[in-house]
């Protein structure tokens, strides 16, 4: 590998996160590609960044980056 290739392969940076208390090293940038990673139906769970509630149609506007805590749970619906 050239050095030009090095500079030009775009390999995933990892980064530590925190899920439900426990360390995770994940390449997801946004909270809806980490979610979508996880390969769970997006409504069958609820999410949290930092402390805030974060709405499923924001997901994908929710940046990720080292050192950030997700918090999921199960949905409560009705009323």
């Amino acid at each position: 590998m050239t050095l030009r290739d090095s500079l030009t392969t775009t390999e995933p940076a990892t980064f530590t996160i925190r899920v439900n208390g426990t360390p995770e090293t994940t390449c997801a940038r946004t909270l809806q590609a980490w979610v979508d990673a996880r390969g769970v139906l997006p409504a069958a769970l609820a999410t949290a960044v930092n402390g805030n509630f974060v709405p499923r149609s924001q997901r994908a506007q929710q940046p990720l980056a080292e050192g950030d805590t997700i918090l999921t749970f199960q949905p409560i619906e009705g009323g």
